[in-house]
């Protein structure tokens, strides 16, 4: 038996030439194809593909029967929810080979994507964003956004903690947990020091 610094059930098929993290977990029947890259500290429940030459960052949260695709980059912090997908080219068919053309999707640091969400290749979901479960995601999403539905629309502003965030008529929000506070200036939220 090989030894790891990361730890795969004996059902989870790990390829060669993958980089796999330490403390990382890989649970029942999940695949994770060669080249890939993942970070320390994640997690992959089952039934969950990982395509050749992903890029995970450091401690990404992947619940059960998630795919993510080659052209696929998520960084540190991102939270994948139960059976969400992502794609990887814009005009799929059968009959026609597009290895070639995969289009490549970043989600930045802290991002949460729900449920069911699907996720539409070649855009960008800013740090710490929110995706609705169910959502079909078809346009980049901001730094700290919520966004919700088929198509998905925006919804309002979440902060780091997940907490939605109403900002006051001097365009400042307190996340209730954190305390942190941001401010919307323009159509975007940033946080404040």
């Amino acid at each position: 038996m090989e030894n790891h610094d990361y730890f795969a059930h004996e059902t989870a098929v790990i390829e060669p030439g993958c980089k796999i993290g330490k403390g990382t977990r890989i649970w029942h029947f999940s695949h994770i194809m060669k080249g890939c890259e993942i970070g320390e500290g994640c997690s992959f429940g089952q039934n969950v593909m990982v395509a050749t030459d992903v890029k995970l960052g450091n401690n990404v949260k992947v619940q059960n029967n998630v795919s993510i695709y080659t052209g696929v980059i998520c960084e540190d912090d991102v939270f994948l929810g139960p059976s969400m997908v992502f794609t990887n080219i814009v005009n799929p068919r059968s009959a026609v080979v597009r290895k070639n053309q995969y289009v490549e999707t970043l989600v930045r640091k802290g991002a949460t994507i729900g449920a069911n969400a699907t996720v539409v290749c070649g855009i960008e979901i800013g740090a710490f964003a929110f995706i609705g479960a169910g959502a079909v995601v078809i346009r980049n999403v901001l730094p700290y956004e919520l966004v919700a539905g088929n198509p998905a629309k925006h919804k309002g502003w979440m902060s780091e903690y997940g907490h939605r965030l109403h900002f006051n008529t001097e365009g400042v929000a307190t996340c209730p947990e954190s305390k942190q506070k941001y401010r919307l200036t323009n159509g975007r939220v940033s946080k404040m020091d």
